[in-house]
């Protein structure tokens, strides 16, 4: 079983200090997600996408809060954003925007964005790992490496993978997680959220939350990640 054109790892001891850290932390926080011994951590928001002809038009969350009247923030929540949970699958806000923030999927563009900070903050860019959630329909006996939340396929290769498309055409799907080899950083995109999570030294993350093109918050560890985390925001008319 190959993804991005790279056979799924016959051994997942590379990912067991993630799967140490995750059991440890504290459920539906960022620390279950990414480890907490990292300085620092940043979220980055997925952008919401407006249809322009041919062009998918990125617009971020803070755009969204300011037509809704609501607050950005670190802690936001899409549906406390938007006023509803319909906004996170069946529903849009046009002319503002048209496609939801994509979940579970780190889109490519934001990918490489993300590629060109972290390639500078490891020493083996060339030797990295990407883990793939267990899931759809596919079925192989390749062992999978155990998380709380998860368990996930293996691969590794260079850093650029980070925004290939790990799913059959037509689908999208990124890599859930991929750290380098030295583990001088990692970065999270849990299956079931709209943000991704990078946590590694101050001064990356502080490059991470410097770039203009990305959407990005300081957050801390401790800080749960649930649709309900959202304190500032009332929370969505159709919250469960």
């Amino acid at each position: 079983m190959q993804f991005a054109g790279r056979s799924v790892a016959l051994d997942t001891s590379a990912g067991i200090w993630l799967a140490e850290s995750a059991q440890s932390a504290k459920p539906d926080t960022v620390a279950a997600l990414v480890p907490a011994s990292f300085e620092a951590v940043a979220r980055v928001f997925h952008p919401a996408v407006r249809y322009v002809g041919d062009d998918d038009v990125e617009v971020p969350w803070a755009s969204v809060a300011a037509a809704n009247g609501t607050t950005p923030h670190p802690l936001m929540q899409w549906g406390s954003v938007t006023g509803s949970m319909e906004y996170f699958e069946n529903d849009d806000q046009s002319p503002l925007w048209h496609g939801a923030p994509a979940r579970g999927h780190l889109p490519a563009p934001v990918a490489e964005r993300l590629v060109q900070v972290l390639t500078g903050w490891t020493t083996t860019p060339d030797v990295c790992w990407f883990a793939v959630a267990e899931g759809g329909a596919v079925i192989t006996d390749h062992p999978t490496l155990s998380l709380p939340r998860c368990e996930y396929w293996l691969i590794n290769g260079p850093i650029g993978l980070a925004s290939a498309n790990m799913a059959a055409e037509p689908f999208e799907q990124s890599a859930n997680l991929w750290w380098p080899a030295d583990r001088a950083w990692c970065v999270a995109t849990d299956v079931d959220l709209v943000s991704s999570y990078v946590a590694g030294s101050a001064a990356c993350i502080a490059e991470v939350l410097a770039r203009p093109d990305l959407e990005a918050s300081p957050v801390e560890f401790t800080q749960r990640i649930t649709w309900d985390a959202d304190q500032v925001n009332p929370p969505p008319a159709d919250a469960p």
